[in-house]
């Protein structure tokens, strides 16, 4: 039996694959001749906003610190439910095909509640810095530091608060001590299953994060705009 092979798409769906591909390219120059340039939120359920609206979330709470100040910064938010610092590093090369002026890394949490092993996690963390600045060498690096409860493992739990500021020391990254500062624990700010920051104990998140991001926007935003490797 004679089997003829046609073509996966047709001319039709060819030329709308190469125009959404062409506008996409399109918005990016735009971008960068707007001189408009990114920060890249890479994160859990903390970040995704989890329960609530993503207008509701920390990224897009700075988003608004932004606008208010002038500063020419997009942020991405690239929080997933769930997610650990593995599943963000499988996920970091969707967001590498445009320039990233600053990384902000939150992960790390849900690891550490499902026992992954230090050495792992930080592992990681540490490749997904290292791919980030080999596309983009002046990026400019924060690292949101976690605790956990004092119960489990003694050792386990000192080592993984102490981790993301030794991270930050060795990358000269800016770090946010504790994402959860002023969160974490209270009930009157959590959503029910007292895990999920909700709508209120979101805007301290803001507050915590713009602390920290706002000196290093600043300082960037001073810098020349550097273009892609």
């Amino acid at each position: 039996m004679k089997v003829e092979l046609r073509p996966f798409c047709g001319w039709p769906v060819c030329l709308a694959l190469a125009c959404v591909a062409i506008g996409q390219s399109a918005q990016a120059a735009r971008r960068d001749a707007s001189g408009v340039r990114t920060i890249l939120m890479l994160g859990d359920s903390l970040t995704d906003g989890y329960g609530l609206e993503r207008s509701q979330a920390y990224p897009a709470l700075v988003q608004q610190r932004i606008r208010a100040a002038g500063l020419p910064f997009e942020v991405v938010n690239a929080g997933v439910s769930g997610d650990t610092t593995a599943g963000g590093l499988r996920r970091l090369p969707r967001y590498l095909d445009r320039k990233i002026d600053v990384l902000v890394v939150a992960l790390g949490i849900n690891d550490a509640f499902r026992g992954v092993p230090l050495s792992g996690m930080r592992s990681n963390l540490q490749t997904i810095i290292d791919r980030t600045k080999a596309k983009n060498p002046k990026v400019q690096l924060i690292i949101a530091g976690m605790q956990l409860p004092v119960y489990g493992a003694e050792g386990y739990v000192q080592a993984f608060g102490q981790m993301f500021g030794e991270l930050a020391t060795e990358n000269k990254a800016a770090l946010i001590p504790y994402l959860l500062v002023g969160v974490g624990g209270d009930p009157n700010l959590n959503l029910g299953d007292r895990i999920h920051p909700n709508a209120a104990g979101q805007r301290i998140l803001a507050e915590t994060v713009w602390g920290v991001l706002e000196p290093v926007l600043r300082k960037a935003a001073a810098a020349p705009v550097a273009s892609v490797n």
